[in-house]
Formats: structure tokens, sequence, C-alpha cells
């Protein structure tokens, strides 16, 4: 006879897109012969993190994975203390620093739960001295300590660094499985789940833009930024390039007020050294958090400008900003494709500004003035 299913943890339902990698946790968590160490490989908005923060709640949560307890939910909005996801600091990869801090927390006690989990992003910048400092500490971590490397394929992160984890495959999800999936997570369906799947990129991230008004309103801008550049002049768009900015930025005033909270109750027994460090990173996930919501202003650019060449080129499939057609049309109109790539490429470069620690409002209004000049262009005979 073969064996029944392990229970599903409801923390493993957010891998709806993802059945097989939902499967294999299920059972390891039930058979209790999770990895201290994983490595989670496939294509930007296959729903590698989520699937790193649902693993974090398994380990985390005294329920088994239930979801919903406190300890859940802090892993959910990325406050848990025990939880850290991390990211290069330096466009050319991670700091040895940032491994070091890494390395002195792994020693220190969980805060509030049984198990610490670090999530590193773009593990194939994980090179040189700050590879070799991670290690000895990935080969021989302390008990209730665990590792997940996030990276695109296998080849791009170092070979020392594979050998230590369970690799994790991830497949393409495709977009109607992605639109199934947002439904299934907000009760959102039709062409607003498309949109935030274009701005968001996974399910998970599509659903909580969906129920982020301040978030929806960001793209708002984006689109009423867009739309007006055509008669708008220099000094409006450096105003449309601080609306976003602004309207990015809004949401994170609460939370870095919750920061200094928990940073003011910290301090009654961390040392002088622990608090410094624990400021230096409540101000790296501000940033971090900054830079994804720019990110989205920029895939919302994106979305809108790849609609905008559909309608151009006459292909027979439906734009994904259907809310928004006649603006689509409008700057198709008015464009040319030539214009519309260059202005795309123009959007891809102020992502890599991004990347590159530019100032995001100066990354904003150079890229909607240059985008302004692109789609200036007229439109090639035929």
């Amino acid at each position: 006879m073969t064996a029944p299913p392990p229970r599903l943890p409801d923390a493993l339902r957010a891998l709806a897109t993802q059945p097989r990698v939902r499967d294999f946790f299920a059972r390891a968590f039930s058979e209790g012969r999770l990895s201290h160490a994983y490595l989670f490989l496939g294509v930007p908005g296959s729903g590698k993190t989520e699937a790193a923060l649902a693993l974090a709640q398994l380990l985390v949560c005294p329920n088994g994975g239930d979801a919903s307890c406190d300890e859940c939910i802090r892993v959910s909005h990325r406050t848990h203390p025990d939880v850290h996801l991390l990211a290069p600091e330096s466009a050319s990869g991670y700091l040895v620093r940032q491994v070091r801090d890494l390395i002195d927390d792994v020693s220190l006690a969980p805060t509030r739960s049984r198990a610490k989990v670090y999530i590193l992003g773009q593990a194939g910048l994980l090179r040189g001295a700050a590879a070799n400092a991670l290690l000895k500490t990935m080969e021989e971590p302390p008990a209730g300590v665990y590792f997940v490397l996030i990276a695109r394929c296998a080849d791009a992160v170092l070979p020392t660094l594979v050998s230590r984890c369970q690799q994790v495959p991830f497949r393409i999800v495709g977009p109607d499985a992605a639109e199934r999936a947002v439904e299934l997570r907000s009760g959102i369906r039709g062409t607003d789940a498309r949109v935030a799947l274009s701005v968001a990129g996974t399910p998970d991230a599509a659903a909580s833009f969906l129920a982020s008004a301040q978030r929806r309103q960001v793209r708002s801008s984006v689109v009423r930024a867009l739309a007006g550049l055509a008669h708008d002049d220099a000094w409006d768009v450096l105003l449309a390039a601080r609306e976003i900015v602004e309207g990015v930025r809004s949401p994170l005033e609460s939370y870095r007020k919750e920061q200094d909270r928990r940073t003011r109750e910290s301090g009654e027994y961390l040392s002088p050294a622990s608090l410094r460090q624990l400021e230096q990173a409540n101000k790296r996930e501000l940033t971090a958090r900054e830079r994804s919501g720019m990110m989205e202003a920029l895939a919302a650019a994106d979305s809108l400008l790849r609609d905008v060449l559909v309608r151009r080129e006459g292909v027979s499939e439906p734009i994904v900003n259907e809310d928004v057609t006649d603006v689509v049309d409008r700057l198709a109109q008015t464009a040319s494709s030539e214009g519309v790539l260059r202005a795309l490429g123009r959007v891809l470069g102020a992502a890599d500004d991004l990347a590159h620690n530019v100032s995001p409002q100066l990354v904003l209004e150079t890229m909607l003035l240059s985008v302004k000049e692109a789609l200036a262009c007229p439109p090639s005979s035929r």
C-alpha cells in the first residue's frame, strides 16, 4: 500500500503554484527530516522567496505552521526577529561585513522562537571572502539554525556553497495558474489580478499589492505620469516623480515607528554594540522596502509600455492594463514602436540604477524625462 499523503500545514498552502515544492516540504516536515540548508532555484516570479517564508513559518511556529499565530504573522510581514532576509549591499555582491554580522548573529539564541532562519537572496553574488566566511557556518550550524539560499540557477552559485545545500527547483508559473493563485489568496480575479501580477511579480506579492490601497495608488501615479508626458513640461515631470517617490515612502513611516518601538524595548537587554547592529539592520530593512516599492513602480511603467507596444504592433492578444485602455491607446497613437522600445530600455536602466543605490528621486526624474524624449519620436512610415 502507498503511504497516505502527509498533513498539509496551512503555511504551505501558499505554495499552490509549486505543488511539488509544497508536497516535498510537507513530507519532510511530517517526517522530521528538514535539512539545515536549502538552495531554491528558479526564474524570478516563481515564488522562491514566498516559499522560503513559508518554510520559516514551519520552523518558528509553535503550532506546526498554522499561518495564523503571532509568529507566523510576523514572518509573513517580514518582522520576525528570528527570520532574517538578506540581500547584497553592494552592486558587486555581498560584503564581508554582512556575512560576519550574520555569523555573529547565528551564535546567539533565538529571540522568540525555537529556530532561526537566514534567507539569502541573489546567492550568486556570494563570492570571495564573503562566501568563504559563510562556508564553515553552513557546514556545521548550531542546532535550530537554517539557511535558504535563492538563485536563478545552480551554475550561478559557487560550487562549495551548492554542495552544502539541498537543491529545490521551482518551475515556471504560467499566467493562468498565477491568476488562479491570486484569486485564491485575495478573492480578486480578472484585470485587477493581472495588473497586480505584472507589478508585484508573484501571486503572494500580487495579493499583498491588492490589499494595499497605498501601493495601488503608486501604480495609479505612474499611469498618470506616463499619460501626461506628451504635454507636461520638465517641472511637471519632476513633480510627478516626487509624487511617486512620496507614495512609495508613505507606508514605510508606520513601519519605521514600529522599528523604533522595538529598538527601545530591545535596548533594555542588548549591549551597546548589539543595539548598534540592530539599528543598522533596521536601516537596511527600510532601504530594502523602499527599493522594493520603487521596483513595483518601475514594473508598473514597464507593464504599461509593453501594452503600448502590443497595440503599436497589432499583436492579437489582450493587454494587461485594460482598466486604462484609453491611456494605452493614446500613447500607441502618438509614439513609434522604436520609441516605445527605447522607453522600455530607460525603465530597465532605472532598475539597474536602483540596484546601484542611486537616489530613488533622481532615478524617477531621469527615467520619466528619458521616456518623455523617447515617446516623442514620430511614428515611422510603413
